[in-house]
C-alpha cells in the first residue's frame, strides 16, 4: 500500500463501516459472556499516517488484562451507561481523560471475543491531533500512539495456528518497538486492527485454510448449556 493511501480519511471510513446495529455487523449477546466496548482511537495526521492510541494496563491482581496492550474501555455498566456506546466513551474518559464531546464516533467494526470470556464491541473514532490525554495511574501505564503503517505493513504482523474441533484457527501478534521499550499486542486487540484494516483497505492478512475464532466457539466454551 502507498504511503498517502494511509492518510486519515473520514469520508472512506465512514463508508466502509459498519453502523452498531448494522445487520452486516458480526454481534452477539450471551449471558455466559461478559459484554464490554472499546474504542478504536484515531488521530489524525497532517501529510503523513495515522496513529492509532492504545494503552498498556497497568498490573493489577484483579485485572484479567492486567499489563497487556489494549485499546481504551471496559465493561459494559448498566447503571451508569444507556448503551454500549456510552461505555466506550466513559472508559475513555476515565482512562486518558479525554470529555466525550471531544470525539467523532464514525462507525464500527465487527464484535470480538477473548479466551477469558469477554465480547467486546469497538466503536471507531476520532480526536484532534492536539488534543490533551492525561492517564489514570490505576488502569494505565502508558499510552502509545501507533502509525497505522505500522500495522498495514503485513512483515510486522506474526501468525500462529492451531487446531479447534478440526478446525485450523489462527492467531496474530504484532511487536512494536521503540527506542527504549518493545510492546506486544496480540489477543483481541491485533484482532480488531486487522478487522478494521481488511475491511478499510480490503487486505488479507489470515493463511488460506484457516479462520479466527468466533462467538461460537466461546458461546460453546462457556455456555453451561451441554
Amino acid at each position: 500500500m502507498e504511503f498517502m493511501n494511509l492518510f486519515f480519511n473520514e469520508d472512506l471510513f465512514r463508508s466502509k463501516l459498519k453502523k452498531f446495529n448494522s445487520p452486516l455487523r458480526i454481534s452477539f449477546r450471551d449471558n455466559c459472556l461478559i459484554s464490554s466496548a472499546v474504542l478504536f482511537l484515531i488521530i489524525p495526521n497532517d501529510n503523513k499516517p495515522y496513529n492509532l492510541v492504545l494503552i498498556q494496563r497497568t498490573h493489577r491482581s484483579n485485572d484479567k488484562y492486567s499489563g497487556e496492550m489494549s485499546f481504551p474501555g471496559g465493561l459494559y455498566n448498566p447503571q451508569l451507561d444507556d448503551t454500549y456506546k456510552d461505555t466506550a466513551l466513559r472508559e475513555t474518559e476515565e482512562e486518558l481523560g479525554i470529555s466525550r464531546d471531544k470525539i467523532q464516533i464514525i462507525g464500527c467494526i465487527d464484535d470480538v471475543v477473548t479466551p477469558k470470556g469477554h465480547l467486546i464491541t469497538p466503536f471507531v473514532g476520532y480526536t484532534d491531533k492536539q488534543q490533551k490525554m492525561i492517564k489514570c495511574d490505576d488502569e494505565v501505564e502508558e499510552i502509545i500512539k501507533i502509525p497505522i503503517s505500522f500495522f498495514v505493513n503485513k512483515k510486522n504482523y506474526i501468525e500462529r495456528t492451531y487446531n479447534l474441533r478440526g478446525d485450523t484457527i489462527a492467531v496474530g501478534k504484532y511487536v512494536y518497538k521503540t527506542n527504549n521499550n518493545k510492546y506486544v499486542i496480540f489477543g483481541a486487540t491485533s484482532h480488531m486492527i486487522v478487522n478494521f484494516i481488511e475491511l478499510i483497505y480490503n487486505l488479507k492478512f489470515i493463511k488460506s485454510g484457516t479462520r479466527r475464532i468466533s462467538l461460537e466457539d466461546m458461546k460453546a466454551r462457556y455456555s453451561k448449556t451441554p
